[in-house]
């Protein structure tokens, strides 16, 4: 393992900047034997991210990711330019759970199983899901991100105020806001919950407090989730972001308009918000293919 003064005199070498990717830097030379080159381009794939994400890499997430890896296959980069990136963050998240920085759950699998259309549920699997989270702050919460296609950053940031007749005032990305209209159904069960819990609120307070008292986090969205799909016998890999997919597909598959659909997203861009279309084409083929005659040769 190298000696301090090494890994000292290798920085100043590089001329490296003071920054809070430098522990990490420190780490793949000291722990994982990396030459100060490899290491270098390592942090270059994380700073990469954070200017064209404009936010920290550890507020990725699989969206996040997806929009990340459709950028740079459209700019033409090279596959194991791409795979070297994902391994980076990967590397870097593992680091976070190393030193007790980060628990969040973010999962990277092979390039090659890194799919640009994400996993979406049926009609069916969303209703039979939320019917096994039937209780509790936690099924509302899951509702909510259904309804409203809300991320599940967006659904524990939610306080009482924002709360509106039929509107929700969420909080997304880089801090823009945008207002989202809820269902009846889930309106309902949202004002019945406030009712039950019958706790002294401030208007600033958040929508969702967990038995500690403290706001809500995405780590516990994700065990729920994560129970709710096995209760219900789902065998796809479910989560939060799941429900938001599922979302906007199907306001898609039952005639919503694409720009809607990205304004109620909080997509900054259209090219995000169009892998819908492709997910849509997809079961458009699968249901020819089942349904036609001809196919049946």
């Amino acid at each position: 393992m190298p000696s301090l003064l090494v890994l000292v005199a290798t920085l100043k070498v590089i001329n490296m900047k003071q920054s809070d990717f430098q522990p990490f830097y420190l780490y793949l030379i000291a722990e994982k034997g990396l030459s100060a080159n490899t290491a270098k381009a390592y942090l270059n794939d994380l700073r990469s991210y954070e200017k064209w994400m404009k936010c920290q890499v550890v507020d990725l997430d699989q969206e996040a990711l997806e929009d990340f890896l459709a950028f740079l296959r459209k700019k033409g980069d090279a596959e194991s330019s791409i795979s070297r990136r994902v391994c980076s963050l990967k590397m870097y998240f593992i680091y976070l759970s190393i030193v007790g920085e980060s628990k969040k759950e973010v999962f990277f699998e092979s390039l090659k199983a890194v799919s640009l259309l994400p996993a979406v549920l049926t009609e069916k699997e969303v209703e039979s899901l939320l019917k096994e989270e039937a209780t509790g702050y936690f099924s509302i919460a899951l509702e909510l991100i259904y309804a409203c296609g809300l991320r599940v950053s967006e659904v524990c940031a939610l306080n009482i105020v924002d709360i509106g007749k039929d509107t929700l005032l969420v909080r997304g990305k880089g801090g823009k806001e945008r207002v989202v209209p809820v269902a009846s159904r889930t309106k309902e069960r949202l004002d019945a919950y406030l009712n039950l819990e019958k706790r002294e609120k401030e208007q600033m307070e958040p929508l969702f407090v967990n038995y500690k008292g403290q706001r809500m986090t995405r780590q516990e969205v994700w065990v729920e989730i994560k129970k709710a799909a096995k209760k219900a016998g789902i065998e796809k890999n479910v989560s939060p972001h799941t429900l938001r997919h599922s979302y906007a597909t199907h306001m898609l598959e039952r005639g919503a308009d694409l720009r809607v659909i990205q304004e109620l997203l909080g997509h900054s861009s259209i090219t995000t918000t169009e892998r819908y279309t492709h997910i849509s084409k997809k079961k458009l083929q699968e249901n020819f293919s089942k349904f036609h005659p001809l196919e049946d040769e």
